[in-house]
């Protein structure tokens, strides 16, 4: 457990984060408590988590008053697989919370709000029977949540089993694309995870805030009316990107991906990142590649494990680049990059809207569907490479090469629009976290209330 001497003498309030441990939580919570820590000089935040991912974050920068506290991993980190999901799911909700009351034991001084991650099922409830404020925090759109809400309401309306899922052909308040949504975010197989999920949603109205890692105007009609569903004050913080962070200096392994940027001709890159939880099968990676080859499309790609193979099997000359890992925000708001191909992961689709990227979608995990579809038709800032959501089908490298090179190119009316539209919705962003932007007064609102303790 690391702490900060200075921050803990000075500080007002005593904040204690409990993101749920994965990576798609764990950097929004820390990147919203940097924000925090940059306008309330006087908060002490303890970030708490496993101790795997002390080991993956411990060194990285952050302010003086932000600490680490950790508790015991749930399941050893050898053992866990993406196959394993419902497994792990399960293990966060009933295994990480008795450590966890007994870290707060320990802290000093007194934690005086709880930032609590909703997938965190117990942690509203920990922070009620120790009369300590909880702003519930969601890492997925505002409208997620309203569906995860209405189906909720539904289930025990109805006295049905999540098992049902398939036969519900209606449920007020969601779209009957909405509920399409739903069935590819949970079958029949992961009743488990589907369960635990509403449990946690079911905790919701027991808390004092609700945060959203959004917008208000990229969402505000589903945000209006979650007002008016809960009791308590809901704020829309803002992307929870690492924007801070964009003009701070670069590590020696991001000057040569960014070298290998700066050579090639504005908006002519295609990026592409398929997140780092759940990954395409080989044979449709082999496809996707095929497909770029023949593109004619410029590309840089994360490709984690697998990097080592590509490059060697599919890597020559100037107009592809395949790197195991990337400083994401600074490549997407580099003048190179004309696209972005992503797997729809909420963050990963902020940082596009901040920087004004258009994406090719290609959801495969849980909200990603939702969030491809958001994208695509109530935004107009992208395209599909998947025709049909949750869909297994193999993507042929025919099809790739075009609908890559449609999407690449922003000399045609479609490439036009679609960029014209990804521009404004970068203004929004932008207007929303400057000075008395809708996230800057949120955050200044919600930084008023956990003061007065």
């Amino acid at each position: 457990m690391e702490y900060s001497s200075s921050a803990q003498s000075t500080a007002v309030c005593h904040v204690v984060a409990m993101p749920f441990p994965g990576r798609g939580h764990i950097n929004p919570m820390m990147n919203f408590c940097k924000l925090l820590a940059s306008r309330k000089h006087d908060v002490l935040i303890t970030f708490v988590v496993t101790e795997e991912w002390l080991g993956y974050i411990g060194a990285d920068p952050k302010p003086d008053n932000i600490r680490f506290a950790t508790i015991p991993n749930v399941i050893p980190p050898e053992r866990l697989k993406a196959a394993d999901f419902p497994v792990f799911y399960e293990a966060v909700m009933t295994k990480m919370e008795v450590p966890f009351e007994q870290l707060l034991d320990r802290l000093h001084p007194p934690a005086t709000a709880i930032l609590g991650d909703i997938e965190v099922r117990w942690a509203i409830g920990v922070g009620n029977r120790r009369n300590i404020s909880v702003a519930a925090f969601w890492t997925m759109s505002a409208t997620v949540l309203s569906m995860f809400h209405h189906f909720d309401l539904h289930i025990k309306h109805h006295n049905s089993t999540v098992d049902l899922i398939e036969e519900v052909n209606e449920i007020a308040g969601v779209s009957s694309d909405t509920l399409a949504d739903l069935r590819t975010i949970f079958r029949r197989d992961d009743s488990r995870v589907l369960q635990l999920a509403l449990e946690c949603i079911s905790e919701v109205p027991r808390a004092q805030y609700l945060l959203f890692t959004s917008v208000y105007e990229l969402e505000h009609r589903i945000i209006d009316t979650l007002k008016t569903i809960y009791p308590f004050p809901i704020y829309t913080i803002g992307p929870a990107i690492p924007y801070l962070e964009l003009k701070t200096k670069i590590s020696n392994e991001a000057e040569n991906y960014l070298r290998w940027l700066d050579s090639q001709p504005e908006g002519s890159v295609l990026y592409i990142s398929l997140g780092s939880f759940l990954s395409v099968s080989s044979t449709q990676m082999e496809e996707i590649f095929a497909g770029l080859q023949t593109s004619g499309v410029r590309f840089l790609w994360v490709a984690r494990g697998e990097a080592s193979k590509l490059k060697a099997d599919y890597c020559s000359g100037d107009m592809g680049l395949v790197i195991p890992w990337c400083d994401q925000l600074k490549v997407l708001c580099h003048q190179a990059i004309g696209g972005f191909w992503t797997h729809c992961g909420w963050n990963s689709t902020l940082e596009a809207v901040y920087a004004g990227v258009p994406m090719l979608t290609y959801p495969l995990f849980l909200d990603q569907d939702t969030n491809s579809r958001q994208i695509v038709e109530d935004w107009g800032i992208g395209c599909r490479v998947k025709r049909e959501a949750g869909a297994e089908k193999l993507v042929t490298g025919e099809e790739i090469r075009d609908v890559v090179g449609r999407f690449m190119d922003s000399e045609s009316n479609e490439g036009k629009e679609i960029r014209r539209k990804a521009t404004e919705f970068r203004e929004i962003c932008h207007l929303a976290t400057a000075k008395d932007g809708s996230s800057a007064a949120n955050l200044d609102a919600f930084i008023k209330n956990i003061s007065l303790y």
